[in-house]
């Protein structure tokens, strides 16, 4: 019954009038997004949040969100049209959604995509809403040494995940910690990493470190490739799938619902890591795998499901503990903090109307996903045509006012540019940013739980171990590290490396 009233309060939340405006704006900007290739949500969030700052809490989160899952719903049409994927997650749905499109089944691929994605993405809000309240009441019994040791998982985690060398996943994780640390003592006030420029007296910003890895560096490394557009629906016919597509795509769609979320909650899995786990769990499990690549509709099925479901369950550990398990929701626990908000255990308590309000807006939202994409298919199709050399000025442009207006200093877009440049050569050596990016965002968080567990504890370091929650953290985290010693570990994380290559 607290369940029903709980929904029943952020139903008149999200059901707003200005709130439904955001949720809308979120979506339809997430979908266009999508289908842009060339920009991630990460990067189109990164623009939208110096405009969240003067509109209430509620619907800034509800805007940001949006962004997000409408992204996930975008970036299939791109992938089955143009074999190009608008965002990384949806690189899987090329291999079979494209080839749909040259046997002239572009329709049904695109319908299956945005129903699989509309089903995965409303499980995904119902198992939010039922595991978050649950874990949320866990959670308040944490104290800083379990926060502390958590988060080390959460960042092995995402080391163990990347895909290429451990130790380079490493590197970036304590580069991002060290980039955490600039500006001033949280406890001395003294400052630290700041070499006398006034700056960086307050740290480093968030917004033009994502802006520059994940925007600028973007930019700079499709421009020496020759991306090549061609179309192949034209006009898109048969958008609802026929009766042996649907029996076809029955299981793949719950399979990839299902996995999808629990990859979702997991500290760096996130919706790529799900669509190529949820592709390769289809093929295996199919009785004609060798129909996989060349247009089979459960290769689109599976793994859309997947990634939406992803995006949904990747706000539980934000919302519940605080943690943001990828760089998407860091940035999104940037906004929750710029306008005042802690995510964590005690958001559901203290703030039950904007917690509430969220999850009810992902309901409506991923409604209004659907209702947009079939209808205006034939409009994205026309905005692919834009040509690049118009696309990716816009979006620099766009990139130097975000980061400008968020700060008001030029010395921000100065940063931003430095981080593209190296954004730019850590691609071009294998070095991943996100890592960097959410070990600079829980690095502060780190350290304060750090030292407040061991303020408690009076400098006894085995508090970490002598806490059963923080030791079997810490514990999984070492094996997890361990693992390229270990052959069978080593073997299981170069096979998710190979799959997602």
């Amino acid at each position: 019954m607290d369940l029903l009233n709980s929904l029943a309060l952020g139903f008149s939340v999200a059901l707003s009038p200005i709130n439904l405006a955001y949720c809308f704006g979120g979506v339809f900007v997430g979908t266009l997004i999508g289908v842009l290739p060339g920009i991630g949500p990460v990067a189109a969030m990164s623009l939208l949040l110096p405009a969240t700052f003067a509109v209430p809490p509620e619907s800034a989160i509800i805007l940001m969100a949006g962004v997000y899952y409408g992204s996930m719903y975008g970036g299939s049409t791109t992938a089955i049209l143009v074999n190009i994927p608008g965002e990384a997650a949806s690189v899987v749905t090329c291999l079979d959604g494209y080839q749909m499109a040259r046997q002239g089944r572009a329709g049904a691929a695109l319908g299956m995509a945005a129903i699989g994605s509309f089903l995965a993405g409303t499980l995904a809000v119902v198992g939010l809403m039922l595991v978050a309240p649950t874990l949320a009441r866990f959670a308040i019994k944490f104290g800083p040494a379990e926060y502390f040791s958590l988060m080390v998982l959460g960042l092995s985690i995402l080391a163990y995940l990347s895909h290429g060398s451990l130790v380079k996943a490493v590197i970036m994780a304590a580069a991002g910690l060290i980039l955490g640390l600039v500006g001033l003592d949280s406890i001395t006030a003294i400052p630290r990493l700041t070499f006398d420029r006034m700056e960086l007296v307050d740290g480093l910003g968030l917004v033009p470190i994502v802006m520059g890895l994940f925007g600028v560096a973007e930019i700079l490394a499709n421009l020496e490739q020759e991306l090549k557009r061609e179309i192949f629906a034209r006009r898109i016919t048969g958008l609802m799938p026929t009766r042996d597509d649907w029996r076809r795509s029955a299981w793949p769609l719950a399979r990839g619902s299902v996995l999808g979320f629990i990859l979702g909650i997991l500290p760096g899995g996130g919706a790529v890591i799900s669509s190529f786990l949820s592709y390769g769990l289809e093929k295996r499990l199919s009785k004609t795998p060798e129909r996989f690549g060349k247009g089979a509709i459960e290769g689109v099925a599976g793994p859309e499901a997947a990634n939406n479901a992803a995006a949904g369950g990747g706000f539980i550990p934000l919302m519940t503990l605080g943690i943001p398990p990828n760089v998407v929701m860091a940035l999104l626990m940037g906004a929750f903090i710029v306008h005042g908000l802690q995510p964590g255990p005690l958001l559901m308590v203290q703030k039950p109307d904007i917690f509430w309000g969220i999850v009810a807006s992902m309901y409506i939202g991923n409604i209004m996903l659907l209702i947009l994409n079939l209808p205006l298919i034939g409009m994205w199709v026309q905005l692919l045509k834009v040509p690049y050399r118009i696309l990716f000025p816009l979006i620099l442009l766009f990139c130097v006012i975000g980061v400008y207006t968020a700060s008001g200093a030029i010395f921000d877009v100065y940063l931003m540019i430095g981080f593209g440049v190296l954004g730019y050569l850590m691609r071009k050596f294998g070095y991943e940013p996100a890592p960097l990016v959410l070990a600079f965002v829980l690095g502060p968080m780190l350290e304060n739980n750090l030292r407040k567990a061991l303020l408690l504890a009076q400098g006894d370091f085995m508090t970490f171990v002598e806490r059963p929650i923080s030791a079997t953290c810490l514990a999984i985290a070492a094996l997890l590290l361990l693992s390229p010693l270990l052959p069978r570990f080593g073997a299981r994380r170069n096979a998710i490396a190979l799959e997602q290559s």
